[in-house]
């Protein structure tokens, strides 16, 4: 019953209703990637890169459930944007969909008993160790909503 919660949590945050606004994916609507590219906060990161950095994180939270060791995800904390074009921009935002997909699966299937099991050794926040499965899942979400809270005011300054 948790993982059927915890797996809808996951699908709620990037396309679904959530209660803490828009899903990442409607977020994601009508970005172009040249301004998806862009840096309309010259400081902040682009919409690209946080798709990208989303992309990584939900896939290694996939590994760990799958019974994978804790690591930084494999493409890298914030893993470089490349050649910019519409199709390499609907190839991301295909992956992040699909990590997500593959995300809510992965917790659908883990098994009620492991949820309160920690993960890695010592608390070590940014990497997700020393933390339950439960608690890190969570916090996954909670980095969708956060990051998706980014996209939402860097599309205010597109003007989109």
């Amino acid at each position: 019953m948790f993982s059927a919660f915890l797996s809808e949590q996951v699908r709620l945050a990037h396309a679904g209703t959530p209660w803490h606004g828009a899903p990442v994916a409607d977020n994601l609507e009508g970005i172009t990637a040249e301004l998806a590219a862009s840096r309309p906060v010259p400081e902040a990161h682009s919409v690209w890169e946080i798709v990208l950095h989303m992309t990584a994180w939900t896939r290694e939270v996939s590994r760990r459930l799958d019974g994978a060791a804790p690591r930084a995800p494999a493409e890298g904390d914030w893993p470089a944007v490349g050649r910019v074009s519409e199709a390499a921009w609907l190839r991301v935002r295909d992956a992040l969909r699909g990590a997500h997909a593959e995300l809510a699966a992965a917790a659908a299937r883990f098994p009620e008993s492991r949820w309160s099991e920690r993960i890695g050794g010592e608390l070590d926040l940014p990497l997700g160790t020393g933390v339950t499965f439960a608690a890190m899942l969570v916090g996954l979400v909670q980095h969708d909503a956060y990051h998706s809270g980014q996209v939402g005011l860097l599309r205010k300054a597109l003007r989109l």
